[in-house]
């Protein structure tokens, strides 16, 4: 089918100013929903209906700048708009419609729909979408579904519906009946498509929103990379925390940074902080891509508050911080993050400390230690 409901494209678009889709209290068990996605969406209210549709687009390999939800009194048809520029209704965007009814959709209530559309570019509210799409947990009768394939015999019968006596838009005043009739007469009408619902749902799947909607498990996770040879900007100031530790514990005057990072009684230990670094970060960016925004962040406040009572303890060095801490996050019960957990590992929760080491949350070298 069009564009719009091909493959999910690996960059997802900014989300509304009214809010990220929410994120759920706690994220399902692995075990999943009692009910396969088709039948739970199915009991979805409109507005749930609707949110599940935005999140939908952001998998949509489009350059959208902005996904919005409208949909409500008053949306002139436009549950969520796809906006292409930075100039919104003014710019090329895509319209998408949802419509949760109990039955398949219908050319007579697809039509009032298209009307307001056209009635809102007529009226100065919007230009015209470059797409329009319904979505529907129902889908579209054979009917509508035909008419949809058929682009010119779409628009004639949308035109005769406009002129006939029960049709449509029997409340349109003359004047805006003429300018909504003669644009509809211009316009391309493969403009108008359907998604079906189990395409919609292949789509979401690659979306973070995925999982705490339907469950899990989490997609595979990729390999984890090595630490580059040279240390990166990214990680300086945990490796800064590093290198305090092994300095506090020089015996024969070595200062630098390199000098302490290759003696042998640190070479080991470094390199294995640092493997436990990648390996928290390659779940942190598996998470961006696969949970919704704040689950990882989630993981770690929860870590953090299982470790910060051992790193506050008397300490006779840093080391020592260090080694209790390591040995506590592999204690700490994170019950509440089974999703992430299902995909993670041991040296994820000591690569985490060192993510918060990275951010001073966490430090090992202290005056009174």
């Amino acid at each position: 089918m069009a564009d719009a409901v091909q493959s999910a494209h690996s960059e997802t678009p900014e989300l509304s100013d009214l809010g990220a889709p929410s994120v759920k209290a706690s994220i399902p068990t692995l075990s999943g929903p009692p009910v396969p996605p088709q039948l739970r969406v199915s009991a979805y209210e409109s507005g749930e209906w609707e949110e599940f549709i935005r999140e939908w687009a952001t998998a949509l390999p489009s350059d959208y700048v902005q996904i919005k939800r409208i949909g409500g009194a008053g949306d002139q048809g436009v549950d969520v708009a796809a906006f292409k520029t930075d100039q919104g209704f003014e710019g090329a965007w895509d319209c998408f419609q949802g419509k949760h009814y109990s039955k398949e959709l219908s050319p007579s209530l697809a039509y009032p729909e298209m009307l307001k559309v056209f009635l809102g570019v007529v009226r100065g509210s919007f230009t015209l979408p470059d797409q329009y799409a319904f979505l529907a947990p129902k889908g579209c009768g054979t009917t509508l579904d035909r008419l949809l394939s058929k682009p010119t015999e779409l628009r004639a019968k949308f035109l005769a519906d406009l002129d006939n006596d029960k049709g449509c838009a029997t409340a349109l005043k003359a004047d805006d009946l003429d300018r909504v009739r003669a644009l509809a007469q211009s316009t391309d009408f493969s403009m108008f498509q359907s998604v079906q619902l189990l395409d919609a749902l292949e789509a979401h799947r690659t979306t973070p929103y995925y999982v705490a909607r339907f469950g899990g498990p989490l997609p595979p996770r990729p390999a984890i990379p090595l630490p580059p040879e040279q240390v990166a900007p990214h990680e300086a100031r945990y490796v800064e925390q590093l290198v305090e530790v092994y300095r506090e514990q020089s015996t024969d005057g070595a200062q630098s940074h390199e000098e302490l990072c290759a003696d042998p009684s640190n070479a080991d230990h470094f390199m294995q902080q640092r493997i436990s670094f990648y390996s928290a970060e390659a779940l942190r960016l598996h998470a961006r891509d696969s949970v919704p925004e704040g689950t990882f962040e989630g993981l770690q406040d929860d870590v953090f508050s299982g470790v910060v009572d051992v790193a506050d303890q008397p300490h006779e060095t840093g080391l020592d911080r260090l080694r209790e801490v390591l040995i506590a996050v592999t204690k700490v019960q994170l019950d509440g993050h089974s999703a992430l957990l299902s995909v993670s590992r041991m040296n994820d929760r000591k690569g985490i400390c060192h993510q918060l080491a990275n951010i001073d949350r966490l430090t090992w070298v202290r005056a009174q230690s």
